[in-house]
This record gives C-alpha cells, sequence and structure tokens, in this order.
C-alpha cells in the first residue's frame, strides 16, 4: 500500500473517530433551580446537539403557565381574578388530568385546596402557622366541581376559589421536558424535577434506569437520606408523594402538608410515602398526592382498579414499624440482583 493510500485511510478513520464522538453524545444538568425546585436531567443525543437553551427556553414557557411562584403566570392572574387571561396548552392538559383525577379519587385530589394549604401555613402564599383556620369558612369555596373550563377561561362560582397546580405541574413538566427530547431525536434520557421522574431508553451504561424511592424519616432538612429500595424503570413517570418533609409541630401534635379537600385539615393516618408509576410523570404525580389523602387501604384498591398504574406503599404497623404493600405490577421495577 502507497504511502498516498495509507494517508488518506488514516486521515478517513480520524474523521469517523471525530464523527462517532460527536455521535450519541451524553450530556448531564444537575441541579438546575427551576418552579421553585431544583432539577437534573442525562440524556444522550444522537447528533450531539447540546438542548440546554431549549430546555430552559421550555422550562420558562411552562412557568408562565403554572407556576404559583410567578404573579405574572396563567394560574396566578386567574387567582387575581383576571377576566382577561386565557388558558394555554399547558394549563388546559393540567386541567383535562387533574380533572380525570378528582372524579376517579372522589375529590381526593383536588386543585382548588389552595385556600386550605395557604391557611393551614403551607403553599404559595404567607406561611402562618400560629393559629388554627377555621375551616368551616374557608371550605364553601373548596371542590373542583366549582370550577369549570370553557373557552380557554376558567370561570369560578366564587372569587375566592384559588387554584395550585404544585401537586401535578412537576410531573408534567417532567413529560413536557421528556416530549422536547423525543422531538430532539433522542431516544435515552432522564428527567428529574423537584423528586418526580420521567425515563426513556436506557442509561449511560446501557441499562434502564435506577432511581431510588427514599425511607420516610421525618426530616425537613433533608439530611438523613436512606433510600428504601431502588426501582429499575423505563418508558414510564414515577412520583412519590410523603409527609416526612414539610410538616411542622404545634403543641405536640405534627401537621403535614398534605390537605384533605373534603374534610378541610391535614391529613393524619399512617401512610408515610406514595410512589406510583404511570404511562406519564403528570398522572403518577396526581394519584401520588391523591393516595396521600385516602391511605393505605383505599390507595390500594384504587390502584388495582387501573391497568396501567401501579403503586408502592410504605406505612407505619401498630407497633410504629416501617412496613410495605404495592401492587402486583410493581414487583417488575424492583432492581434485580445481579449474577
Amino acid at each position: 500500500m502507497s504511502k498516498k493510500i495509507k494517508y488518506f485511510s488514516l486521515v478517513f478513520l480520524l474523521v469517523v473517530l471525530a464523527s462517532c464522538d460527536r455521535e450519541n453524545k451524553e450530556y448531564t444538568f444537575n441541579k438546575g433551580q427551576v418552579f421553585g425546585t431544583y432539577y437534573s436531567i442525562t440524556y444522550l443525543h444522537p447528533k450531539g446537539e447540546d438542548l440546554q437553551d431549549k430546555i430552559e427556553k421550555k422550562f420558562k414557557e411552562f412557568d408562565h403557565s403554572l407556576s404559583t411562584f410567578n404573579p405574572q403566570s396563567i394560574i396566578s392572574k386567574i387567582n387575581q381574578n383576571d377576566l382577561t387571561v386565557e388558558t394555554d396548552t399547558f394549563f388546559e392538559d393540567m386541567y383535562a388530568v387533574a380533572k380525570q383525577v378528582s372524579i376517579a379519587t372522589e375529590g381526593a385530589f383536588d386543585i382548588t385546596v389552595a385556600p386550605l394549604v395557604s391557611a393551614w401555613g403551607f403553599g404559595f402564599g404567607k406561611k402562618d402557622n400560629s393559629a388554627f383556620p377555621d375551616v368551616d369558612t374557608i371550605l364553601p369555596y373548596i371542590g373542583f366541581q366549582k370550577i369549570e373550563l370553557k373557552n380557554h377561561r376558567i370561570i369560578k362560582q366564587d372569587n375566592r376559589i384559588m387554584l395550585d397546580a404544585s401537586a401535578i405541574a412537576k410531573g408534567q413538566s417532567c413529560d413536557v421536558i421528556a416530549e422536547l427530547l423525543d422531538e430532539n431525536g433522542c431516544e435515552n434520557y432522564m428527567v428529574e424535577i423537584g423528586g418526580e421522574v420521567f425515563c426513556k431508553g436506557v442509561n449511560p451504561k446501557g441499562e434502564k434506569w435506577h432511581i431510588g424511592v427514599d425511607k420516610p424519616h421525618d426530616d425537613p432538612a433533608d439530611e438523613q437520606k436512606e433510600l428504601q429500595t431502588i426501582l429499575e424503570i423505563s418508558g414510564v413517570g414515577m412520583a412519590t408523594s410523603g409527609n416526612y418533609r414539610q410538616f411542622y409541630v404545634k403543641d405536640g401534635k405534627k401537621y403535614a402538608h398534605t390537605i384533605d379537600p373534603i374534610s378541610g385539615y391535614p391529613v393524619s393516618h399512617n401512610l408515610l410515602s406514595a410512589t406510583v408509576i404511570a404511562p406519564t410523570c403528570m398522572l403518577a404525580d396526581a394519584y401520588a398526592t391523591a393516595f396521600m389523602v385516602l391511605g393505605v387501604k383505599k390507595s390500594l384498591e384504587l390502584c388495582n382498579s387501573f391497568a396501567e398504574i401501579d403503586c408502592y406503599l410504605i406505612f407505619t404497623d401498630n407497633k410504629g414499624e416501617l412496613q410495605t404493600v404495592y401492587t402486583d405490577g410493581f414487583e417488575q421495577y424492583f432492581q434485580k440482583e445481579k449474577l
């Protein structure tokens, strides 16, 4: 072989290797801040494209729709009774799923719970738990049946009705970013926003994505993080709701941030954590919240009635010891032991 041919072959090889290096490039964005929480995104792009700018732009669009921390967002203007504001696709997708879950759970999930959440010292308003709220005066303007989406506008039966999509929007935002990655040719990725997750394909090791479920310690500062179990998931959304981080103690009693929209009071039962896996993270997020309201028995019964949704519940028994129960379909997600 002549030197000229050898030189051409070497150059061709270097070009191919450089091309391969650019293709299927892994990108990881850890601990970015959005919607008052943090996100982590890992994806493998087939053409080596950095999608960070597109991701940030999509976050801003979503924030403008459903963030209660943004006073100029659509949901904030609805809460301010701005009659000129029109809903967008993000809002209407959220509303449709929220209504679906509210009906299925007989009101255990309800985006009109905002006034109660704020009154108990949680939520997006001023946090004040110095005095117990007069629940009976608030309940008349709680209820998903008291609002209606019509011609891109929310119609309220009472101006005191306020909406809070925080129990569904984080999951929805995972789906939104996942859709963006899909549109840009990504087949392998993990999107995590505030603990809610949507995964597709495989991780950089070529395995299903490994996602941990925290052991529920009463730990507002998140200093005792310990995993209860590790799951292997792909092509599904996963969300966990619990009462072990957002709570306060008053007169020796614990008051958790999950409020029962029916009674108007913080939930008080032995269910500590509910993890839900569903076709979308938005659906998983909403049901995880609803299950924390319903408790162990009702949640398991309801979840077993759905073919596409599975749950993993952590609760305390009569001795105060941690126990777990899960649907039959959930077993497929437990991490497999390597031989």
